[in-house]
């Protein structure tokens, strides 16, 4: 029997976030994928690192935790390229907030008033100044507010650089290896795998994403209430003179640029299960969505589509903390704010597990919030 001082279940940008904190301070760490590592939800994200243009005025607590992991961000980027030796496409430009009609530009006054509220940097953008900024937007854009603090990252070179470093301090990674149940019964904690001898440690991290309630053996109060919320995302490529330099966020679609000439578009939010087909109608919405407030995209190159299972809780708000059993920890339920938080999360997530105390400071995402009364 192997032993080792943590098991990851699940090897999303989460559990990958979490090992890697884990292993810098010394931990021995075995992650175990059901599937290939960073290839479910975190591979299909558009890597937007955002506040401003992702959280709604009824998430105080969730725009704080954002607004936070975007502070450290620019470190974990430092450190991970450092550990990797790799680049990760970290682009500050900042990101737009469009509007292209009456109802739209509206909403976006009541938004800007509340960022503005929060104390977050943000910027009023006439017709014309929207235009001089980013000339490809289409001329019936009315609006925009500019975030000069959004940023983006290439989610995909993330999770790659993740990887290496988690190798090169020594950790453990197993691919398309399936967890059948935990065995909490004694006093170390019992992995058991569909095949393969069973792996035994003094603490789990339960970050499977949508997979996470399909794990055996975890205490009825303590399975976290996600479900997958499926997610349709094209990639294009920018072909001369087409090209953005922001982030762009419309009332249909958003669309991200990366350095290399590639650019994101996403995303329908479809309560379909587990259900991975990519559809014409999906793809259509998207595009339809992105065409509306950058025109330009009508010519661009498709590279490819593709769907996610992004996991989404009970409340659409993240899960990080102690179960009730201190040898489990639960991060998931990250939803569309996986790449953002992935910064905070996993260092909070390593501060506990490493302390053996609960965050007291975002203890609103603790799993126990599901379970009080």
């Amino acid at each position: 029997m192997k032993d080792t001082h943590t098991v990851i279940v699940g090897g999303g940008i989460i559990g990958l976030s979490i090992a890697w904190r884990l292993a810098r301070a010394g931990r021995r760490v075995t992650i175990v994928e059901r599937g290939k590592i960073g290839f479910e939800a975190s591979r299909l994200a558009a890597g937007i690192l955002g506040a401003a243009a992702e959280v709604g005025f009824e998430e105080s607590e969730l725009y704080d935790l954002c607004r936070h992991s975007l502070e450290i961000w620019p470190d974990f980027v430092r450190e991970l390229e450092a550990d990797s030796g790799m680049v990760v496409d970290y682009r500050s430009n900042g990101t737009l907030i469009v509007a292209n009609d009456r109802d739209s530009t509206e909403a976006l006054r009541r938004e800007y008033a509340f960022q503005q509220e929060q104390g977050y940097s943000v910027e009023w953008l006439s017709a014309s100044d929207v235009l001089e900024v980013e000339p490809f937007l289409s001329p019936k854009i009315v609006a925009a507010v500019r975030a000069p603090k959004d940023h983006s990252v290439d989610n995909r070179k993330v999770l790659k650089a993740l990887h290496a470093s988690i190798l090169k301090l020594g950790g453990t990674v197993l691919e398309h290896t399936e967890v059948r149940e935990l065995d909490m019964k004694g006093p170390e904690v019992l992995t058991h795998l569909r095949i393969g001898e069973p792996l035994k440690s003094s603490s789990v991290v339960l970050s499977a994403g949508a997979w996470s309630r399909q794990i055996g053996g975890i205490p009825e109060a303590s399975i976290p209430p996600v479900r997958p919320v499926k997610g349709q995302i094209l990639e294009l490529q920018m072909e001369d003179p087409f090209t953005l330099h922001h982030v762009i966020r419309g009332p249909g679609a958003y669309l991200v640029p990366r350095s290399d000439g590639r650019l994101i578009v996403g995303a329908t939010s479809e309560e379909m299960g587990f259900d991975k087909r990519l559809t014409a109608g999906g793809v259509y919405k998207v595009l339809e969505g992105a065409w509306e407030i950058v025109p330009g995209i009508y010519d661009q190159k498709m590279l490819f589509a593709d769907v996610g299972l992004r996991p989404g809780s009970r409340d659409h708000q993240p899960i990080f903390g102690f179960a009730d059993d201190p040898r489990l920890f639960i991060a998931t339920g990250h939803f569309r704010h996986g790449v953002v938080l992935a910064a905070v999360t996993a260092m909070e997530s390593a501060k506990s597990m490493l302390s053996g105390l609960e965050s007291k400071k975002y203890a609103h995402f603790s799993p126990s919030r599901f379970t009080s009364s």
